[in-house]
């Protein structure tokens, strides 16, 4: 399996075999000398993988392997075991390099060009990751710069001096420079630092060397970080979410300086009603932004999705926030209830074999308003495997031009970036209501079955009537 004839694959004097064999561990033991002592002299390589059979079942024998019987046999592992990962991250970015540059020679070929050549490869990296696609770009251009302008960064990465996380550090910082060279240095200057920078030291000091280089370029970088600024939300546990500023840094400094002292105010003149420092900043930075003079009172308008039964207190089967997760029962009921917006409330049946909503078909080429809506509610986040984008573009998995219906079989909720990219040369997308299926130019495979959106055990049909204050009395059917 492994190349067993490797002039260096032995350890150190006291082994009689490659590192990591029973021969090579027995040998070290028989010395008396700690894993940690034989780390840091000289040792050969071990075998070496030469396919991704081999890979398979290196990953196999770790899972294998049994634990440490002392403390210190652990810590050594626990390191040893780390800088492997740091190896193996340094070993997916050459094989990325590689695949970035056969995708470009192979296209080249058939003449596509330059400019279009390796459009959708991003996403592929991503699946292959067990990732979203933005992940995927992010590390195809790590891999790129890494292979091609920071040989430092992967060296020490290659060797375990530092990680993944790390070595996107020194990517991040380096990225808007305007050539090769100009990262090669900044590399080379912080190169003897690495192994004993934390990421913001290491940020800090690869940001002043990339500045010195380049001051024109940095200037010219900030200015185009600031006309990016955006506002952002995205869910957090327990019902939470992060709502996120993106602005230059001396505004930032000025409104948390405004909340810190609003809050600081409140709690010395005792006008925090038992509140902390920080829930009040987080209660006026709501007021503020709304107009409204109580972050409780602040009025709502939620898209959720429940079973009849959790509405009406008779089940806790959790609510599903659309783009968001689910809410505990109990919570969404007092969201609603405690709402100042008007309550909308939409039946929507479900098939009693599998929970999924019913079908809804249309034979025009553009998905109807509410076949849309149902398909972006049976999605909620992009239906690609590992992607959490929001959902931007309901289109066809097998394309209209190619015979695809417009109907709920064959919709698909998907992110812009997915829904381009299943449009370029050799992407498959194979739908059905409860599953995705997506085949890469490479051949490769990947499945995303949807979870039901109500459960199937059988329930007794009924009809509930529900008069919610101010408003007209409205009948549910069973819908879930």
């Amino acid at each position: 399996m492994f190349d067993e004839g490797s002039p260096d694959g032995t350890g150190d004097a006291g082994s009689t075999g490659p590192v990591g064999s029973p021969q090579w561990a027995a040998g070290l033991e028989a010395s008396g000398e700690p894993l940690g002592t034989a780390l840091l002299g000289p040792v050969g390589p071990a075998p070496v993988p030469g396919s991704a059979r081999d890979l398979v079942a290196l990953r196999m024998a770790l899972g294998l392997m049994e634990i440490a019987g002392n403390e210190a046999e652990a810590i050594d592992r626990v390191r040893a075991l780390e800088q492997l990962k740091a190896a193996c991250a340094a070993a997916q970015v050459r094989e990325t390099a590689a695949l970035d540059s056969l995708r470009r020679t192979a296209e080249a070929a058939r003449g596509v060009p330059a400019e279009r050549q390796c459009r959708g490869l991003a996403g592929e990296v991503g699946l292959a990751r067990s990732e979203s696609p933005h992940r995927g770009s992010k590390h195809l251009a790590l891999a790129r710069a890494l292979a091609q302008d920071l040989p430092h960064t992967l060296e020490a990465l290659t060797h375990g001096d530092i990680n993944e996380d790390k070595a996107a550090v020194v990517h991040r910082e380096t990225a808007w420079l305007p050539s090769g060279h100009d990262r090669a240095v900044v590399d080379a200057a912080v190169a003897e630092r690495l192994p004993f920078l934390g990421h913001k030291q290491l940020a800090w000091e690869a940001r002043r060397e990339a500045q010195q280089q380049d001051p024109l370029a940095a200037a010219m970088h900030w200015d185009r970080a600031a006309a990016d600024r955006r506002v952002t939300v995205r869910p957090a546990e327990n019902g939470m979410a992060y709502l996120t500023a993106v602005i230059p840094l001396a505004q930032a400094v000025a409104c948390h300086r405004a909340l810190a002292d609003t809050a600081a105010t409140a709690v010395a003149m005792g006008e925090a009603d038992g509140r902390t420092g920080h829930q009040v900043m987080a209660d006026t930075l709501v007021e503020r932004l709304t107009g409204q003079s109580s972050a409780t009172g602040t009025p709502v308008e939620v898209q959720l999705f429940m079973t009849d039964t959790a509405l009406f207190g008779t089940d806790d089967a959790p609510a599903r926030f659309p783009g968001h997760g689910s809410l505990p029962a109990g919570i969404a009921r007092d969201l609603i209830g405690s709402s100042d917006a008007d309550v909308y409330l939409r039946r929507l049946y479900t098939a009693p074999d599998d929970g999924q909503l019913v079908a809804m078909d249309s034979r025009r080429r553009s998905f109807p308003a509410l076949l849309r809506r149902m398909v972006i509610l049976r999605d909620d986040l992009c239906r690609t495997p590992y992607c959490d984008a929001q959902i931007r573009h309901v289109d066809h998995a097998t394309p209209h031009a190619g015979g695809g219906e417009t109907s709920w079989d064959n919709a698909s909720g998907l992110c812009a970036r997915c829904n381009y990219a299943k449009e370029n040369p050799g992407w498959v997308h194979a739908a059905g209501p409860a599953h995705l299926d997506v085949t890469t130019p490479t051949g490769h495979r990947y499945q995303h079955p949807a979870k039901p959106l109500a459960r199937t055990q059988p329930q007794g049909p009924r009809t509930v009537d529900y008069q919610p204050v101010g408003h007209r009395p409205m009948v549910y059917d069973r819908a879930a």
